[in-house]
């Protein structure tokens, strides 16, 4: 009787984290279809009106991966920004769920600061950027909130053992993080005009490809590190 009553715990144990390593995999899946939707995307792109002013051709040095939210390239890179949040959302509650070292109220830190981000790929995908406020508030959480969120993680999850390494690399990622998004703001015009010049466009996929980076080590260290 105990045997089976022991065997019986295991097995709901077992198909809950094999649920928490596919939901932590949400953390990769999401980032890498967003860079193929841009990457792509940008070289389909014909252009696209903004304000008014067109914007031809697109190029992605100058204009943002935003500017791939308007014109016929829109439908396809609004349902990357969505679906980009829907994933990594999914994938930092499975991460933190399947750490069973954190404490509750870490655990739960963790997962609504990171899903900041997650927050705010989907408003920027519901938002394009001629609703230019909810957009760049949208920015702000995607790429401006992990900042504060990887140092948080970092130090967290520095008290974990199998962490450690990672927690190290993540907290260097913060400061990282702020040097890149400073680089953008310097490059960046809020007007029409600034997406046809400069290099506004390259130093933002530079500053994304870094963030997105973050969520994707997270997400398969988490499916890594749980048994199937």
């Amino acid at each position: 009787m105990t045997t089976e009553t022991h065997a019986s715990t295991r097995k709901p144990q077992a198909l809950t984290q094999q649920t928490e390593r596919r939901m932590a995999i949400g953390a990769v899946a999401g980032p890498v279809l967003f860079t193929l939707a841009w990457f792509v995307l940008g070289f389909l792109s014909p252009g696209f009106t903004l304000f008014g002013t067109q914007i031809a051709p697109y190029s992605p040095v100058s204009a943002g991966i935003s500017g791939l939210g308007l014109g016929p390239t829109a439908p396809f890179m609004n349902a990357a920004f969505v679906l980009n949040g829907l994933l990594l959302a999914v994938g930092v509650v499975g991460t933190f769920r399947s750490i069973r070292e954190m404490s509750s109220v870490a655990r739960w830190t963790c997962t609504v600061l990171l899903g900041l981000a997650a927050l705010g790929s989907i408003m920027d995908g519901i938002f394009t950027l001629e609703s230019f406020f909810p957009h760049f508030m949208g920015f702000a959480l995607a790429i401006g909130a992990p900042v504060l969120s990887f140092l948080v993680t970092g130090l967290l999850l520095r008290r974990i053992p199998r962490w450690r390494r990672f927690a190290n690399r993540l907290l260097l990622g913060s400061p990282l993080t702020l040097a890149l998004l400073i680089l953008y703001f310097a490059t960046f015009s809020p007007t029409a005009a600034g997406a046809k010049t400069g290099v506004a466009g390259l130093t933002e996929r530079i500053l994304i490809i870094e963030v997105l980076a973050w969520f994707v080590a997270m997400g398969w260290l988490a499916y890594r590190r749980q048994k199937p």
